[in-house]
């Protein structure tokens, strides 16, 4: 079977993106002549083939309505509206398929396909009829679930212990006592992407000391979802990469497909997992998981609740960042994000939906302005909707411990026994984690040798690769405060032409002032970190002159740096060859003084 993949359909230049108009916009390809419709609103751009789901016909502009949001077929006049890419006459007929908009970093954009666009019609199995007892779904914390499929384990995302993101992000619930036995004895182990919460190396480390050989499965993602496994001294010796959208068969009965996200196709991903013909769907924390385009009535879908996952706005100072602003912002947000998710579940209809993968805490002292500030959604409130608007699906708010018995919940949705809740003595909550453990690993960066010398600065930049962009950034090490440390550096870079100017050039730039924690930088420069240890993980604190996201900058720190650590062996080398050529000339000097 040929695997997914993901197709650029129409690429547009900064020029013609600063053109569209607000609403509808009609573009060619001029390689192949086909037609697209964009659609510009406040919030961004939606996008489409123009081609009613009908009879293929081509849309124009109903001038009947004034909204300006509606298009019309010309073939019977059926109307979709561009908004909500619902088709208003005839009323609940078809949504229409959306294509995924990726902005450039030159201010262009792309229309990107995902073709095919639901591979897992390929192959379809007949629906079995399930025992009680043969398939189990238990919770065990965050991210992590096991399922059991016959006689076969297979665990998701299992982060059991230590932090993500460097020491931002730590465990809310209390895993059950033997949750890591149970990862060592999995058949199957599924990581949905490299972020930390889920792949959580403290906890794969117990894993590789326990069961090296452990069958562990990832998507064919750009960048490598173990990129870092060398440089952790983690050994694990059968990572399994698959491509996307092609069936995995395991047995005569199970098989599972693993699937890209349309926003994020270098990084992100999710799982559909059949046993008897009965589907799982686990979208993780896919924004629009494959582009949108999903199986309808899955017996179980799960998915991501809270929000909250990212360093904006609550790291940001300055300007409009107040924490009445910030405050107003997130609960927005958090708004969006819980309609979004019932909507979906309304759109796919699954018979069972988890919300899951937003069980995590700021729990360290020093991190509480982000904790009171970071308000997520609840799992209840988003279970809460979803009874409202699709009350035909059952939803589970799990605990650790919790089981469902998938063949007994599809059965009788009412019966009582499908879902086994943990004793009532079971401790839900953390009440430690550790702290002193983690954060003296990264402590131990600190007094690296490296740091000790200047030119650090400018041969980490060169590794990282980023240039040819008008932005200038200061970088200043702090205490765990944001206060900056006597003996921490306090530099520029202005990454037009890499360069590390004592003063912000003359030249009109765009400017971003980071104040990162000292330990939590040093770890992340020498050990050649993603930067989102220190963004999304709240380790620093960011203005922005003027206040505008710089995608190709994040990106790049983000998910796009080298793979392999920066050679720090050759630049103290290169320190101690430069320190020995200074010091034999100055011993001439003093020579020629004394003669």
């Amino acid at each position: 079977m040929i695997s997914q993949k993901a197709q650029v359909v129409l690429l547009l230049d900064a020029e013609v993106v600063n053109s569209l108009q607000v609403g509808i916009n009609f573009k060619k390809s001029p390689e192949d002549g086909k037609s697209y419709i964009l659609y510009k609103s406040k919030s961004g751009l939606k996008a489409c083939k123009n081609q009613c789901k009908h009879q293929g016909g081509l849309f124009i502009k109903d001038i009947e309505d004034l909204d300006g949001r509606t298009v019309k077929c010309t073939k019977h006049n059926w109307k979709l509206n561009m908004l909500t890419m619902k088709y208003m006459n005839p009323p609940d007929s078809f949504m229409q398929d959306e294509l995924e908009v990726e902005y450039l970093g030159d201010g262009g954009l792309q229309l990107v396909e995902l073709n095919p666009p639901d591979p897992w019609l390929a192959n379809p199995r007949e629906r079995l009829v399930l025992k009680e007892g043969e398939v189990k779904v238990t919770y065990l914390t965050h991210a992590c679930m096991e399922l059991q499929l016959g006689e076969r384990r297979f665990m998701f995302d299992p982060w059991l212990k230590g932090p993500a993101f460097a020491r931002g992000w730590w465990l809310l619930h209390e895993p059950p006592a033997d949750a890591l036995d149970r990862l060592c004895a999995a058949d199957l182990i599924y990581i949905s992407h490299i972020h930390s919460d889920h792949l959580s190396y403290p906890t794969l480390k117990v894993l590789s000391e326990r069961r090296p050989d452990a069958p562990i499965y990832v998507g064919d993602t750009s960048r490598p979802v173990f990129w870092y496994l060398e440089q952790s001294q983690v050994k694990l010796t059968n990572i399994n990469v698959v491509p996307f959208g092609v069936w995995q068969n395991v047995d005569e009965h199970l098989r599972f497909m693993i699937l890209m996200d349309g926003i994020h196709p270098e990084m992100d991903t999710c799982i559909i997992v059949e046993y008897k013909g009965h589907m799982i769907l686990n979208t993780v924390d896919c924004t629009r998981p494959n582009g949108g385009r999903l199986p309808q009535s899955v017996d179980l879908m799960m998915s991501d609740f809270a929000g909250g996952a990212s360093g904006f706005p609550m790291t940001f100072y300055g300007g409009k960042y107040s924490d009445s602003w910030k405050a107003d912002f997130i609960k927005t947000e958090r708004k969006k994000l819980l309609n979004y998710k019932a909507e979906l579940v309304k759109t796919l209809e699954p018979r069972i939906f988890c919300p899951f993968a937003g069980y995590f805490v700021e729990a360290h002292p020093s991190d509480r302005y982000i904790k009171d500030t970071n308000v997520k959604n609840s799992a209840e409130a988003l279970n809460a909707l979803i009874n409202k608007i699709r009350p035909d699906t059952l939803t589970w708010t799990p605990k650790p411990g919790s089981v469902l018995d998938l063949g007994l919940a599809l059965s009788d949705p009412t019966n009582s026994g499908a879902i086994t809740f943990p004793p009532a003595s079971t401790q839900i909550y953390k009440v430690s984690w550790e702290f002193d453990l983690y954060l003296d690993e990264l402590r131990s960066a600190i007094s690296s040798e490296i740091f000790k010398h200047q030119n650090w600065i400018q041969f980490y930049y060169t590794w990282a690769g980023f240039q040819n962009y008008n932005l200038v950034i200061r970088v200043i090490e702090t205490d765990d405060k944001f206060v900056h440390v006597t003996d921490g550096w306090d530099y520029l870079v202005d990454f037009l032409d890499l360069s590390f100017p004592k003063k912000r050039p003359e030249r009109e730039h765009f400017y971003l002032e980071l104040k990162n924690r000292l330990s939590v930088m040093r770890y992340v420069v020498l050990h050649g970190r993603l930067w989102d240890d220190l963004y999304i993980g709240f380790q620093n604190r960011i203005s922005r002159d003027p206040d505008i996201y710089h995608h190709r900058f994040w990106n790049h720190f983000q998910t796009e740096l080298p793979v392999t650590r920066p050679d720090w062996d050759q630049f103290l080398q290169l320190q101690a060859s430069t320190n020995g050529v200074k010091t034999r000339v100055e011993e001439r000097r003093s020579l020629c003084v004394v003669s």
